[in-house]
């Protein structure tokens, strides 16, 4: 294997690699990123074994075809030492890698690439596209509501629901929800499910563009497989069920207040400051035109805040972990945030005013 490449072009696909490759692995070679060269691509490979993420780019002189792997860390680490407008040339000779750029040398250890796990393929059972910029904000304005390390290990993931007519996706940690859906036309007759893992979707977030160019999903069994042009990434599924979120959706909620967003969030971020650090606890009031918000903590110190609020009915005392209210009111969009409430023992309804489809459920706390 031998070839010459940019430094620029070289660090996002072994950044984008590297950020799968798990730090603490049992398998030496988990630990290393897999570069082949084919003609005058250069692909990056990097996997834990449940997520699997290929980084492709064009080298600027390809002298030699080949596949090696090399650790990623200590790879990715070289190439942000160099200069930017470096220009690397990579050889491998006898088991080592070395790297040469102007006057710095490197020699790297590597490993076979037929040591190196494929995720293993899979007849496709169906697949959509939408634009990168769309999927990434239903995995913004959700994945805040996903379970970590819960021992309902369905929880630890996001739900993919796939119909004629929609893409919904909805996570949840059992004490709040949150669920977008898209209108769009998909070619499968029946609804699907399916839970990607919390890894997945982190990875995946962080890869997507911000515009409007396209990316397939491609759903198998045990796998969903996201492609574009720079990169290829494969995740594993979750095998397990997920609750059914319908009967979460608080319903016949008659108290709905509108508020500013921003100053319920600012209202809220100032009254956790005094409140209980472990509970997380919020009084919450709600009165004819304003909402007032309580918090104390076991030194017997106080915050009240008051903000006003479009709302004319029956008064209300309910509580709330503080943090899942600044959750969801830190993802809304809009610049006026609906609350529906119902009772003290019942759940919140979260929407935005406008131009949003998500809807943000949050368990009361009794306090």
């Amino acid at each position: 294997m031998q070839f010459v490449i940019a430094r620029d072009k070289l660090l996002k696909p072994l950044q984008m690699a590297n950020g799968v490759v798990e730090r603490r692995q049992t398998l030496p070679v988990l630990s290393n990123v897999l570069l082949v060269l084919r003609d005058s691509e250069l692909s990056l490979t990097g996997t834990d074994l449940e997520v699997e993420l290929i980084g492709r780019v064009e080298v600027d002189k390809a002298k030699k075809p080949g596949a090696v792997t090399v650790p990623a860390r200590k790879l990715l680490d070289i190439c942000k030492s160099l200069a930017d407008d470096a220009i690397i040339e990579v050889s491998l000779n006898e088991n080592k890698l070395t790297l040469k750029a102007g006057r710095s040398r490197f020699t790297l250890t590597t490993l076979p690439a037929t040591e190196f796990p494929s995720v293993d393929d899979e007849p496709d059972t169906f697949s959509l596209s939408l634009s990168q910029r769309k999927l990434r904000e239903l995995l913004e304005s959700t994945s805040f509501a996903m379970a970590q390390q819960d021992f309902r290990y369905y929880l630890n993931g996001m739900l993919f629901e796939v119909a004629p007519a929609y893409l919904r996706v909805v996570a949840t940690d059992g004490h709040r929800l949150a669920m977008e859906t898209l209108n769009m036309k998909n070619e499968i007759k029946e609804i699907q499910q399916l839970i990607l893992p919390r890894k997945g979707i982190m990875e995946l977030s962080r890869l997507l563009a911000d515009g409007d160019e396209p990316i397939a999903l491609t759903f198998g069994q045990n796998h969903i497989r996201a492609q574009v042009q720079a990169f290829t990434f494969t995740s594993k599924l979750v095998d397990g069920k997920f609750p059914d979120y319908n009967r979460v959706l608080p319903k016949g909620g008659n108290k709905v207040l509108v508020g500013n967003c921003q100053e319920l969030r600012n209202a809220f971020s100032r009254a956790s400051i005094l409140s209980n650090e472990k509970y997380r606890g919020v009084r919450v009031l709600l009165s004819s035109g304003e909402l007032k918000i309580l918090a104390n903590n076991p030194e017997q110190e106080e915050a009240e805040e008051v903000v006003s609020v479009d709302y004319q009915g029956d008064s209300l005392e309910i509580g709330f972990n503080v943090s899942y209210l600044i959750d969801v009111l830190s993802t809304l969009k809009s610049k006026g945030a609906r609350i529906t409430l119902s009772d003290p023992n019942s759940s919140a309804l979260l929407e935005a005013e406008e131009g949003s489809d998500a809807v943000y459920v949050v368990m009361p706390m009794r306090l």
